[in-house]
């Protein structure tokens, strides 16, 4: 891509330029047009002296950029190459051939704040007498930038700015997603890597598995795959020594592409996880200011992740003892539910024992009154002893199955109660139902019936006799308990299947 970007800060001349940079304008003579003033090709000349240092440099551009060339005399030629094209001039440098044969490299220059991108071509200058074997070097300028124009992950000079800027905001989170992600997607914009990997790691773990990438378009996604650190020793390597370890990536199938750089996050000494960094040329490597920076980041990134576990652990704690405190809460209003069933329970019980005892009142005095009678003589004739006597025991039955009910109670709390089935007639149950109520509703002035079906046998009932006589004069005692005026009636029918 051939352009010129110019600053707000460049002269007015030297915007004009940008014109005739962009198009490498050339009128024929060698020359562009810039105003009023004609200027050479925007090409950069030097040469190198064996070790590589600059002794001469020539820019058009540098006067009208405000560059003095005079102050990068003397610096070696790849102190002013990017980070990251350092190894590959350096080995260029090296395998210079002796002869004119020239050799290509695309690099990329750092002038103070201008950046000079294009191919850099380098041949050697044979000795001729007294003077030494040079390099002579020229770089066709195909694009020229301001720092300030260019993302940070291509300031080299920005690098420890914008990792600060990304420790910054991944410490401003407790949520390990969050974490992760961050981390990555601001490595792979600061360092322009081809792909970053964040693996989570606990120790004693013989597995990493990837929880967050950052990758370019077209490579297949890692996140989520489960990698062994027995199988890359580098992880091992990174994890024992909490260094930055560089090696060749991952898969076989890619053994002739760029370096990895693994880094342990850790805390207080603990690693907590892995940061992997790819870079896809063969030709680029990791600088050590950068491996430094990549620490010191894992550093923080394990810190975070350190908080971050902590902070969902708590949370998860918060939570569970919410959980306790709701069953604990429940637990106690059913504690309170069944101290207030108990209470209703003793409430109702001892309404129970205050009727029963005037219950059992009312025919022991009858017994009494009676029999008291029958001593004392008061009766006028047998017939009428007879009755006294007759009515005392009546009064005596009556006793006796209010005894047997509150016995009955007892045995249903105490989870003693047994019915025993038996056959017995009908008939003979309704009649002993009739003998104990039908007085009682005489004596209220109520009409009493009990109304069996017509049938020419007998009718036989599978049953407890005893509790089914309980029942009915419970049932029928409140009926005439209740009724003032009327009738009671008491009728039986037979139900068939088919009805």
């Amino acid at each position: 891509m051939t352009a010129f970007v110019a600053s707000p800060s460049f002269p007015e001349d030297a915007a004009s330029v940008s014109k005739n940079v962009a198009g490498r304008d050339d009128p024929g003579n060698g020359t562009m047009q810039a105003g009023p003033e004609r200027l050479r090709n925007p090409d950069l000349v030097f040469t190198l002296d064996a070790d590589g240092q600059l002794l001469t440099l020539g820019w058009p551009l540098a006067e009208h950029c405000g560059l003095g060339i005079s102050q990068f005399l003397g610096q070696p030629l790849v102190n002013l190459v990017v980070a990251s094209r350092r190894a590959a001039l350096a080995t260029v440098l090296k395998q210079l051939p002796p002869t004119a044969q020239a050799m290509t490299l695309p690099c990329e220059l750092v002038l103070e704040a201008y950046r000079l991108r294009g191919d850099l071509h380098l041949h050697t200058l044979p000795a001729m007498g007294d003077v030494a074997a040079t390099v002579m070097g020229l770089m066709q300028v195909q694009q020229v930038a301001t720092s300030e124009d260019l993302p940070p992950s291509q300031n080299p000079q920005d690098h420890s700015r914008q990792l600060t800027q990304l420790t910054w905001k991944i410490r401003r989170t407790l949520n390990l997603e969050t974490i992760y992600k961050q981390t990555v997607d601001g490595l792979g914009a600061i360092f322009s890597i081809d792909r970053g990997l964040i693996a989570a790691y606990q120790p004693s773990d013989t597995v990493v598995q990837v929880v967050a990438e950052c990758c370019q378009p077209g490579l297949p996604a890692w996140q989520g795959q489960t990698l062994s650190i027995q199988q890359y020793p580098c992880f091992n390597k990174a994890l024992a020594s909490l260094q930055p370890i560089v090696e060749p990536w991952m898969p076989e199938s890619a053994a002739d592409s760029g370096p990895m750089l693994v880094v342990a996050t850790r805390y207080q000494d603990q690693p907590n996880g892995l940061i992997i960094m790819h870079l896809a040329d063969a030709e680029d490597t990791w600088e050590s200011e950068d491996l430094e920076l990549v620490s010191e980041l894992a550093d923080q990134v394990g810190t975070a992740i350190a908080h971050a576990s902590l902070f969902g652990e708590s949370e998860a704690l918060a939570t569970e003892l919410q959980h306790s405190n709701q069953q604990l809460r429940e637990k106690h209003e059913e504690l309170e539910e069944a101290r207030h069933q108990a209470e209703e329970a003793s409430r109702l019980k001892s309404e129970f024992l205050a009727n029963t005892s005037h219950e059992l009142r009312t025919p022991l005095n009858g017994m009494i009154g009676f029999l008291k009678l029958v001593l004392d003589g008061m009766a006028d004739d047998p017939e009428e002893q007879q009755e006294f006597i007759n009515e005392a025991h009546k009064s005596a039955l009556h006793l006796l199955n209010l005894i047997n009910d509150v016995l009955d109670i007892a045995k249903i709390e105490a989870g003693k109660m047994q019915i025993d089935l038996k056959p017995f007639n009908l008939k003979e149950l309704c009649q002993a139902v009739d003998d104990f109520t039908r007085p009682q509703a005489e004596r209220k002035g109520l009409y009493f019936d009990i109304s069996l079906p017509p049938t020419r046998d007998e009718i036989i009932v599978n049953g407890n006799y005893q509790r089914l006589l309980q029942v009915l004069l419970n049932l029928v005692g409140n009926a005439i308990k209740f009724t003032h005026e009327g009738s009671v009636t008491i009728a039986g029918e037979i139900k068939t299947p088919e009805s």
